[in-house]
């Protein structure tokens, strides 16, 4: 009875799983007011932003010292903030000290509202290429800020674990590749 019991609940969580692949591809494939996309793979720890079907950049990030930290899915960029502060340790936002960078673009990751996971700079460039944030994706602030001014609210943000290339991912959640613009 154990073992049936595990089997179907393995079952089940295959189930939760591809039901949200096959949403997010859908959902990608037919987002036509946004037509971007980024990918964080955290294999490579490396992020890919897509404006019109185009590659327009890919750059190194770090992620979450554990699997769990920085959680796959199928998300989206719900707010765009210059200078946040970061509250938990009281720096202002602009201060050299401030972990956070000088952007911040919020995840609607696991339901929250963009204040808890971001896709964010930092003040310790050693950091990146590296598994060691508290959840969010870790850029160098002169990357996270062309990507700012690139992206808008509502941009869709998928974070896998795979060893598949960006191009290989993009047939994956149903995107539409046209080429390279770097």
């Amino acid at each position: 009875m154990k073992k049936l019991f595990k089997t179907m609940t393995v079952l089940a969580l295959l189930m939760i799983l591809l039901s949200g692949m096959t949403a997010g591809k859908s959902e990608a494939a037919s987002n036509t007011t946004n037509q971007d996309l980024i990918i964080i793979n955290k294999y490579y720890n490396k992020l890919a932003y897509y404006h019109n079907g185009y590659l327009e950049m890919v750059v190194p990030v770090a992620t979450g010292k554990t699997w769990d930290k920085t959680p796959v899915g199928f998300y989206k960029i719900v707010n765009k903030i210059k200078n946040r502060p970061y509250y938990t340790g009281k720096i202002p936002g602009g201060d050299p000290r401030n972990p956070l960078g000088k952007r911040w673009l919020g995840l609607n990751v696991n339901g929250t509202p963009g204040n808890t996971y971001a896709i964010h700079g930092n003040n310790n460039e050693s950091s990146i290429g590296k598994y060691v944030s508290q959840g969010c994706i870790r850029m160098h602030n002169i990357d996270v800020e062309k990507l700012y001014d690139k992206v808008q609210v509502g941009t869709l943000v998928t974070i896998t674990y795979s060893y598949k290339s960006f191009k290989e991912l993009t047939k994956v959640y149903g995107y539409e590749f046209k080429g390279y613009n770097m």
